[in-house]
């Protein structure tokens, strides 16, 4: 869990898990308001895709509905509609947040800095959603299959921008580019975990010589390789070790998971047959073990095989973008919870979209095994690396989240017995390809 930035009024503080958005309100108001204006002033035509979502919200008198009850939910304080000095910023409507959305799609994230702490850095479409996927209406909104059908259309639009070289414009070491004097720092500081402390060139594969550091576009850069000396493979000839297979921060571990439960509910019980998607595979992992842990918006992105082992299968699972749990109860005035974000990392195991790669470890004191790669928001493009049939070792490559990263879980089955495990309370990452923990008789 992120510490709580001290420098910031209780009255504008925001939980936020991974250091996507800042934990200062303030932030995001400034952002979603300098995007209105900009948006306000320029009007362009929409893009195909959004006129296709649009089409689709107006065609159908039930999503018209929510949509507009959406927005109309949002109560009318400042604390939701404005911002810092009581400018208008909230979206209010479809149309102008399909105009916002239309800027967005067209535009990589700058590098924002924000006094002592990171401001917002990964998720412009989910600052703009923040408020209205918390009402009723949103948390229906966003679990309809059409609405994910036409966001999943969007998102994808965007990637074919932040894969192109125009996309490299933020590559660059001004204010707004992410290899200015503190977007580097900070990216280092992320990296150097224990006592290290190395640049960014030598972390990372780059060319500091050439133009944009030899990345040839956002998302080129945004799933950037380690120099593999920097994270080595933990004991690579010892099977009872496993590793790690994300850099991320300790979320949880779960024992004796149920084979179903109720998952939407406040505590949300990991629910095995739903979080696998009804495959067969998953009554072997009930009453199993699961470790959690979420990335970071500045962390690495890719996925590695924690244990040595042959690939039984590997699909993505569609589901939701920008759905969470309902614990803001904007009706009664209670505002939302500081525990919705916290608790929706169980919610997205079973409704996001996701990875599942079954490995057949060689180690039989281990078995079938699973890894889930689980996209949040705009970061949800689930990239599998490996195909079925196909042998990894432990520390080699799996997969990787497009645009940043999100949660993801390695899950074993009922009497596979485990120790070592991270504890949740750390204040680095866990290095990915390092020692997790070690299966035992």
């Amino acid at each position: 869990m992120d510490p709580k930035d001290e420098s910031i009024p209780d009255e504008h503080h925001v939980h936020r898990q991974g250091g996507w958005m800042s934990q200062d309100r303030r932030h995001q108001h400034d952002f979603i308001n300098k995007t209105v204006e900009h948006v306000d002033k320029h009007p362009k035509d929409l893009h195909p895709v959004l006129k296709e979502f649009k089409s689709v919200v107006e065609g159908d008198s039930r999503l018209h509905m929510l949509f507009n009850s959406m927005f109309q939910e949002i109560p009318q304080g400042k604390k939701y509609l404005h911002g810092p000095s009581g400018e208008h910023s909230q979206i209010r409507d479809l149309d102008h947040m399909l105009a916002v959305l239309n800027h967005i799609i067209g535009t990589a994230p700058q590098w924002t800095d924000a006094g002592h702490s990171v401001g917002l850095v990964g998720v412009p479409i989910n600052a703009l959603l923040d408020w209205p996927m918390g009402t009723p209406a949103g948390f229906a909104v966003f679990q309809d299959p059409r609405v994910n059908e036409m966001i999943k259309k969007v998102l994808d639009a965007w990637g074919e921008f932040l894969n192109s070289p125009e996309s490299c414009a933020v590559l660059n070491d001004n204010k707004i580019g992410w290899f200015s004097e503190h977007g580097k720092q900070s990216i280092e500081e992320v990296a150097n975990v224990g006592e290290t402390d190395h640049r960014f060139e030598e972390l990372f594969e780059c060319n500091p010589k050439a133009k944009h550091m030899g990345y040839t576009s956002w998302d080129d850069y945004f799933t950037r390789l380690f120099k593999w000396d920097k994270r080595p493979v933990a004991e690579p000839d010892n099977d009872d070790v496993i590793v790690n297979s994300c850099e991320s921060m300790v979320y949880k571990v779960a024992y004796n998971i149920h084979e179903r439960d109720q998952f939407w509910i406040k505590g949300q019980p990991y629910s095995c047959i739903d979080m696998f998607a009804q495959d067969p595979f998953a009554e072997q992992f009930v009453g199993g073990t699961i470790y959690q842990a979420f990335l970071s918006a500045l962390s690495y992105h890719r996925w590695h095989a924690p244990v040595s082992g042959t690939i039984k299968k590997a699909y993505v699972v569609p589901g939701t973008y920008y759905s969470e749990p309902l614990y803001e109860n904007f009706a009664q005035g209670d505002g939302p919870s500081s525990e919705g974000e916290n608790n929706s990392q169980e919610y997205l195991t079973v409704m996001a979209t996701r990875a599942i790669i079954f490995i057949e470890a060689d180690n039989p004191k281990i078995g079938l095994m699973a890894f889930m790669g689980i996209g949040m928001t705009e970061v949800s493009t689930c990239e599998i690396m490996v195909k079925e049939g196909e042998h990894v070792m432990k520390g080699d490559q799996i997969g990787r989240f497009h645009f940043g990263g999100s949660t993801h879980c390695n899950v074993f089955r009922k009497g596979v017995e485990l120790r070592g495990f991270p504890q949740p309370g750390r204040k680095h990452n866990v290095p990915v390809r390092s020692k997790l923990c070690e299966v035992v008789d």
